[in-house]
């Protein structure tokens, strides 16, 4: 066995093929990461025949006194059934990484250790993950750990929505809540539009405050990967809002002049005005409502009479699927629901292209108690997605003592 470096085209001719691949481990990604400071190698793994058995991008910075930390984004693509073979590049790669200078790698390969459904009922267990875990453990990798949340590099569960039914099959199973919200977003006149490279600076506006990458990022990303990003706004179309609003408005009045002739008339039981009386509290509030969103979509129109753009989102395909990178919208319109809508107009879109599944990206492990991703999880569940849950990651290290000091100095900086 010997570790050789490879071109950019022996990289991705390699991963391209592999069980484990996924678009982290491209070319693309590393010229990528390489504009945000990372210094990047591909590295090959050959056995005696010379014939290429695994293969992984790094990614690295000097951390330390010189020293440096490599990360193997979604990797290492290698076959980690096998201890001996994983046991003896592991020995061979910490002497060479030795020699230039690391402290450490860190990895997280995307062996999938169960399928939960939207509930986070276990449906189906990779037989495997255990051997993999034992023989990654074995050969000195330290695991993290079965985190729920998301306190590594890359989530540990991932929601998928398969695209092997019919579309309208797809929609009846999303909650109620959802398709509701869907069609909430389509009558108040929400449109889903497809963006080109000249808006993302546009959409940057709506997750800049959620990530710490540049637009520079978000820019190079879709430069590299040549078609192979879709870019996501949401648009508003400020007339139909505007009569739409209106009519809401005006049958909530109607109907509350109804409810107020209804409670003058009423002599009979105590028991029925009651509930009208409360019907026509909440109809008070309804119309108060309806009546502020009026005043609002008029207001829109005037300064936007061509729409306005209220969110985006940055879409990566790759092997015939499609992953929900980062999302935003404005939160002045959040009622309006455009990000559900922006999901069902993706499905649809994807499914027309024959994709296998598109992938809403993290969600929180933790399906039975209220904590601070609720929220993410109760909007994406609504979809009824699968969840794939990973082995999660692993630390290998390469220089123990100055690494141990450099562990400790962080920790001394974050108190």
């Amino acid at each position: 066995m010997k570790i050789i470096t490879l071109t950019e085209e022996q990289f991705d001719a390699y991963t391209r093929n592999h069980k484990y691949r996924n678009f982290y481990q491209t070319s693309a990604y590393g010229k990528t990461m390489e504009k945000e400071g990372f210094s990047i190698h591909y590295l090959g793994i050959i056995d005696e025949m010379e014939q290429l058995i695994g293969a992984s991008l790094l990614l690295y910075k000097e951390v330390f006194m010189g020293y440096k930390i490599a990360y193997a984004p979604r990797g290492l693509l290698f076959d980690y059934h096998n201890s001996a073979l994983l046991n003896e590049f592991t020995t061979r790669l910490k002497k060479l990484l030795s020699k230039q200078g690391f402290l450490a790698l860190k990895i997280d390969p995307p062996v999938p250790v169960c399928i939960h459904d939207h509930t986070g009922k276990i449906m189906n267990i990779n037989s495997e993950a255990n051997l993999i875990l034992e023989n990654l453990k074995g050969a000195n990798y330290i695991y993290h750990g079965q985190n729920l949340y998301f306190e590594t590099e890359k989530p540990r569960f991932e929601a998928l929505i398969p695209l092997n039914q019919d579309i309208k099959t797809v929609y009846q199973k999303f909650e109620k809540r959802t398709r509701y919200k869907i069609k909430k977003a389509i009558r108040l006149g929400v449109e889903i539009v497809l963006g080109t490279e000249k808006e993302i600076p546009l959409f940057y506006e709506f997750v800049k405050k959620k990530h710490s990458r540049s637009l520079a990022y978000y820019q190079n990303f879709y430069h590299n990967f040549q078609g192979s990003c879709d870019l996501y706004l949401a648009k508003l179309n400020t007339e139909t809002f505007v009569i739409t609003s209106k009519k809401l408005y005006e049958t909530e009045l109607d109907r509350n002049d109804e409810l107020a002739r209804q409670i003058q008339e009423q002599t009979g039981s105590a028991s029925i005005k009651k509930k009208l009386i409360n019907e026509k509290i909440e109809s008070d509030k309804l119309v108060n409502v309806y009546k502020k969103d009026l005043v609002w979509a008029t207001n829109l129109l005037k300064e936007f009479p061509n729409g306005v753009i209220i969110g985006g989102a940055f879409n990566i395909c790759y092997d015939q699927s499609a992953l929900l990178f980062i999302e935003g919208f404005d939160q002045k319109f959040r009622t309006l629901n455009s990000n559900y809508l922006m999901k069902w107009k993706m499905l649809n879109d994807y499914k027309k292209k024959n994709f296998k599944y598109f992938n809403l990206n993290a969600v929180c492990g933790d399906f039975d108690n209220k904590n601070r991703y609720s929220g993410l999880n109760e909007m994406k569940l609504g979809f009824h997605p699968l969840i794939t849950e990973y082995i999660g990651e692993f630390d290998f290290i390469i220089n123990s003592l100055p690494y141990n000091l450099y562990k400790n100095l962080n920790k001394d900086k974050k108190k």
